[in-house]
Formats: structure tokens, C-alpha cells, sequence
């Protein structure tokens, strides 16, 4: 029979008194859990309602806490249940989602709000059920299914990752060693206060085990720590290297008339979809195409937006037309520049706005 490198591996590596690391890791977040806003207290012992916490770990796929937090507080007092949600116009919620970037979470988002809500806006209980909701995928449901109704169930995200990998010293380099760690994270995963246990290791991760620089000295789990014990602690978990990230190109350009530019809408598929946005040209592996434009166009510059899967360099032009003119461009609608900030713009066209300046608006 061929040989399992993964079960190979495990049977390899000494075993973590678990009773130990769960009481240990679960009395210092008693202490010292980060105050978020999604969350509840782990001395109320009570489980936060499965709304919550689908949309904060939404949000956080790919995006920090720090960016989260307001925007989360935003969202719930404009949509303060999955009812008021799945009755949201796409637009408004792709506007407020603005900035986040990933936007197809949005959109899954709103489509989950509303199958939810057509099932008497009662969540699924179990990972099983919750992986099938539009944009749940196995980190989220487990989260909900371990946060929200306080089921067993084994939450890996990179903080829980990197916890993992530096307790039992796992020297296989990620993604490889991911199957590893996760055999690794069951093995140790308590019965009871699944959520918390998860909670505390996400804690630990963002605030004591961090990727540099690990604080070992205030770790609650030093003392098991099999990396710290073999001073690896700021070397795990390895990473194959990264693969070079392709570069695409583009032009886009700011029509200009009175005080105002023409936004318009991106197709609801692909990159950005549904997103207001500057007209502009396709983004291709080549050079960018000029497209259908005034020659008197002036360049403002190029800007470069990392994308998941590639690199984006977008040359802007800036071009002042008139007001009959500028459906001449596609279907849109003229906004005032004014209130920019409201036409919840992704990042990367709030960038090439960036590139505007007064001078330049003044021929208008």
C-alpha cells in the first residue's frame, strides 16, 4: 500500500496534552479577549446570534479587523436583521460594501440574506447545512456552526493556522501542511466552548503569536510550545514561495462636465461586478487599448491596483465632454464630484480619482 505522508507525519510528532493547552489557552481568553463588536463576552456565557456572526466573518474574509469594525457598525444599524438585508437594493449594499474590496462576498451576501430569509430567517445549525448558503464555505460555516450555536467544530483561519504550526514545530511548508495542521487542530479541539476555543486561538494568533516576532514570553501556551522549545517560534509556519503574479493593463477616463463625471456601471459578472465605476477599456495582457475617446484627452497617469490573481496597471485620462455627449460612453449617470464619496466607488477608481486636480478641472 503506498504510504500516507500526512498520516506519516502525524504518527511522527510528539502529542500535546490537550486537557492542559484547551484550559490554559480558554482561562487567559477569559481575561484577555479582544472586544469586538460581533462578538459576546466569553464571561456571559452566551452564544451570539448566527446574523452576527455570518456577516463579521464575511467581512473578514480577506479583510483586517481594524477596516471591519466601523464598516460592521454601519451595516447592522442600516440592516440590523437578515429580513431588512434580503430587502436591500443591490446597489445600496454593494455601495456600503465599497472599499472592502472581494466584492463578490457582496454579492453573496445579498443572495444568502435572501435565501435565509425565505426559510423564515432562521440560519442552518450545522457545517454541513451552512456550506451550502451562497459564499459559505468551509472556514465560515464551521465558524458559524461553532461561534453561533456552539457545536463542535474546527475553525482554521490563518491566525488558528500559524498557532497550530508553531505548537506542534509542523516544518512542512504551507499550502502543503495544511491537512496536517488541521489533523493536528481536531486532535486538540474541546467538546465543549468550540467557539470560544476557536475565538481565543484567533486572539492568540492576532495578538501574541503574531507572523514576526512572536511575544513567547506572554504566551499562555509557552510551555507547550514545541517550536518556542526548539527556537523556531519566528520561522513557522514555512511558506513555498510565491508565484509571480501576472500583470494586466488598462485604460479608464474621468469625463468631466460642470462639477460632475459619468459613472457607470460594471457587468454583474467578473471583477467588480455591479460596481458604479469609470468607463474605460478592457484589462488585458498587453498594452492598453486607447478606446473611443476625444484626442484632446489629457493623461493624468497610471495607477497599479493588486488584484487576488494579478496586478492591475490602469492608465487614467482625463477628458471634459458635454453633458449630451456622455452616453456616448455607456450607460451611466452623471455624479458630482462634490459627493464622490457617496457613490460607493471600489478602490480602485477612488485611486485614479486620486490623480484629479484642480487645475486640470478647470477647463470644464
Amino acid at each position: 500500500m503506498p504510504v500516507d505522508p500526512i498520516a506519516t507525519a502525524v504518527s511522527s510528532l510528539p502529542s500535546l496534552p490537550k486537557t492542559g493547552v484547551v484550559a490554559d489557552l480558554l482561562d487567559w481568553y477569559d481575561r484577555h479577549a479582544r472586544d469586538l463588536p460581533w462578538r459576546v463576552p466569553p464571561n456571559r456565557r452566551a452564544l451570539p446570534h448566527p446574523y452576527r456572526v455570518w456577516l463579521s466573518e464575511t467581512m473578514l474574509q480577506q479583510t483586517t479587523v481594524a477596516t471591519v469594525r466601523s464598516r460592521y457598525d454601519l451595516f447592522l444599524r442600516r440592516w440590523p436583521t437578515i429580513a431588512d438585508l434580503a430587502a436591500a437594493d443591490d446597489a445600496d449594499v454593494m455601495a456600503a460594501w465599497a472599499g472592502l474590496g472581494y466584492y463578490a462576498r457582496a454579492r453573496n451576501l445579498i443572495a444568502c440574506a435572501r435565501l435565509v430569509a425565505a426559510h423564515g430567517g432562521q440560519f442552518p445549525a450545522t457545517e454541513q447545512e451552512l456550506r451550502q448558503l451562497p459564499g459559505v464555505g468551509a472556514y465560515t460555516a464551521a465558524a458559524i456552526a461553532a461561534i453561533a450555536f456552539g457545536q463542535r467544530a474546527v475553525v482554521i483561519d490563518a491566525n488558528i493556522e500559524r498557532v497550530v504550526a508553531r505548537l506542534l514545530a509542523v516544518q512542512t511548508p504551507l499550502p502543503a501542511a495544511k491537512p496536517l495542521i488541521r489533523q493536528h487542530a481536531d486532535a486538540l479541539w474541546p467538546d465543549q466552548r468550540s467557539g470560544d476555543f476557536a475565538q481565543a486561538l484567533m486572539d492568540l494568533g492576532a495578538t501574541i503569536c503574531g507572523p514576526r516576532k512572536p511575544q513567547c514570553d506572554q504566551c499562555p501556551l509557552a510551555t507547550s510550545c514545541d517550536a518556542r522549545a526548539q527556537g523556531l517560534a519566528g520561522d513557522l509556519p514555512r511558506k513555498a514561495p510565491k508565484a509571480v503574479r501576472p500583470v494586466r493593463y488598462g485604460r479608464c477616463w474621468i469625463l468631466h462636465h460642470d462639477g460632475r463625471i459619468w459613472l457607470v456601471r460594471r457587468e454583474q459578472r467578473g471583477m467588480l461586478g455591479g460596481m458604479r465605476a469609470l468607463p474605460g477599456t478592457e484589462w488585458t495582457d498587453g498594452a492598453p487599448k486607447t478606446g473611443k475617446i476625444d484626442a484632446d484627452a489629457t493623461h493624468l497617469g497610471q495607477i497599479r491596483h493588486i488584484f487576488t490573481h494579478f496586478e492591475l496597471r490602469l492608465d487614467v485620462d482625463l477628458c471634459h465632454i458635454s453633458q449630451a455627449d456622455a452616453d456616448q460612453h455607456g450607460p451611466g449617470e452623471w455624479w458630482p464630484l462634490t459627493s464622490i464619496d457617496q457613490a460607493g466607488l471600489p478602490t480602485l477608481y477612488r485611486k485614479a480619482l486620486l490623480l484629479l486636480d484642480d487645475g486640470g478641472l478647470g477647463k470644464g
